[in-house]
């Protein structure tokens, strides 16, 4: 187990855990959000192998269609 900081909120999360893993857990589009890794904008191609350590930080950006 790896605790994480997700959007402000410590959550705990499995071993070998990727930013995709993460999409799927919270039922989010690859194509609609934007990931910030530790300061770092990750490239949607990367999302299934970059993976998660312990004090972590993510921010998920979600984008929302109007008009």
């Amino acid at each position: 187990m790896a605790k994480i900081q997700l959007n402000g909120k410590k959550i705990s999360i499995k071993s070998n855990f990727s930013l995709f893993d993460l999409l799927k857990k919270y039922k989010l589009n690859k194509k609609k959000v934007a990931i910030e890794h530790n300061g770092i904008i990750i490239q949607k191609v990367n999302f299934k192998n970059k993976y998660l350590k312990n004090n972590d930080k993510v921010e998920i950006v979600h984008f929302i269609g109007g008009g």
